[in-house]
């Protein structure tokens, strides 16, 4: 996990199940499991028990950008087994690859394919917005982090996790304990690749206006060097289901500032269905429908809508502005660099036969891996505002040279979508 600048810092969590006196020994080198030749060693710097485990945290600062670190742990007991991790990049000039999604509440076997695809997909991070559990019970977090051991790749690499919090999640202290987080309110932003990508997570159980506002609206107007924005947090302001309300609070909070500073993508969740949108903006002009209308050029594209395992919902509720939409597991695979910002939307199902991308290669999609094709093109494709417009780039050159075979394809759909509803419990 990440607390400060992931291109120069790491924070490495464990459960203490037995044993005591652990240390983590690191290096860039590969020792294995001869911890004696480790350069360096780091004992715990936070201990919080929680959910019925004994959290232990160690958090790394000054080491090296987009940089491959080998550890191991030993305690009174023994040694671990070798992890590695690699920390993000220090300058735009690097891709990032970046996995999004939430909602892994109830379907385990759903939940361990996704992890395991994480595994085999082998990006910088993955953007978890919320909803981990489905009662927030011990015994449900520990099963949680037992299956987050398959994100873990063959050769022992860790994927860095930015969690959010969700409405299954019952306070803002239990996703800022088990994760870490720089701040106990849960929102908090993060640099990755330099000024390549300032990376918002909101937290959508809290008022989205006050301090929570106040604090987004300061540090968005404080990095408008930012060559990107993103943001990610847990309740769709428009869900693409009538099963569930509209967030008017984050809307009339967030919606005005996104527009206001560019920011270029948002991920939610929480309706248990898929969506893309078009780029949009607030508006009340006509043409507009629940506040918002497509802007090709100044708009932002909204995603995700959960699916890491919760029950699946009927998309019921698709919009004017909406891209693309159904009802199925996925989560976003997400490319960011200097130019460009491509989104794809993966199906989470058989994981056992998608090969592992070239570690050497990770934005190669690997043999076997279904990504969505709904008929409008499998890569939604973001450009700056004076580039060529999203809305033409269905046939560009990055969608051309996709590599993704067995593409699962659903029809769009786009009915009139019914009047704003009311708000009402989550």
């Amino acid at each position: 996990m990440w607390r400060e600048d992931p291109a120069t810092s790491m924070v490495i969590g464990w459960n203490q199940k037995s044993g005591h006196t652990p240390m983590i020994y690191l290096d860039m080198v590969d020792y294995g499991q001869d911890y004696t030749r480790y350069r360096f060693s780091k004992t715990p710097d936070q201990v919080v028990p929680l959910k019925g485990m004994n959290n232990h945290f160690v958090r790394l600062r000054g080491l090296q950008p987009n940089t491959v670190y080998y550890f191991v742990v030993r305690d009174s007991e023994g040694i671990s087994a070798r992890y590695s991790f690699k920390t993000a990049p220090g300058n735009p000039g690097e891709r990032l690859s970046i996995i999004a999604g939430g909602d892994s509440r109830n379907n385990r076997d759903i939940r361990q394919e996704a992890n395991k695809l994480v595994a085999k997909l082998r990006p910088h991070v993955v953007l978890f917005n919320g909803d981990m559990t489905d009662e927030d019970t011990d015994f449900e977090w520990q099963e949680w982090f037992d299956d987050w051991q398959m994100t873990i790749s063959r050769d022992g690499r860790i994927t860095p996790v930015i969690a959010a919090r969700g409405n299954h999640e019952a306070s803002n202290s239990v996703v800022y304990v088990l994760f870490d987080l720089p701040s106990p309110e849960c929102y908090y932003a993060l640099n990755l690749g330099g000024n390549l990508l300032r990376l918002y997570t909101l937290n959508s159980m809290i008022p989205a206006g006050g301090a929570q506002g106040d604090w987004l609206e300061r540090d968005l107007n404080n990095n408008t060097s930012a060559i990107w924005k993103m943001t990610q947090y847990h309740l769709s302001i428009r869900p693409h289901t009538l099963r569930k309300p509209e967030n008017n609070d984050q809307y009339l909070n967030w919606a005005g500032l996104f527009h206001e500073f560019n920011v270029n993508l948002v991920i939610e969740s929480d309706a248990h269905v898929a969506k893309t949108t078009w780029p949009i903006r607030p508006s009340n002009e006509p043409g507009s429908i629940e506040g918002f209308i497509r802007d090709d050029q100044n708009g932002t594209v909204f995603t995700g809508e959960g699916g890491w395992g919760a029950p699946l919902r009927e998309c019921n509720d698709v919009k004017p502005w909406t891209r693309a939409s159904g009802s199925f597991n996925q989560f976003n695979w997400i490319f960011v660099d200097e130019n460009q910002i491509e989104v794809r939307t993966v199906r989470i199902a058989d994981s056992d036969v998608v090969m592992e991308v070239d570690p050497n290669n990770i934005f190669r999609a690997p043999m076997g891996l279904s990504v969505w094709n709904p008929g409008n093109g499998d890569v939604v494709i973001i450009r700056k505002p004076g580039d060529q417009l999203l809305a033409d780039l269905e046939e560009s050159p990055a969608k051309q040279s996709w590599e993704a075979q067995d593409k699962f394809t659903e029809p769009v759909v786009a009915p009139p979508s019914p009047p704003l509803r009311g708000m009402a419990s989550p």
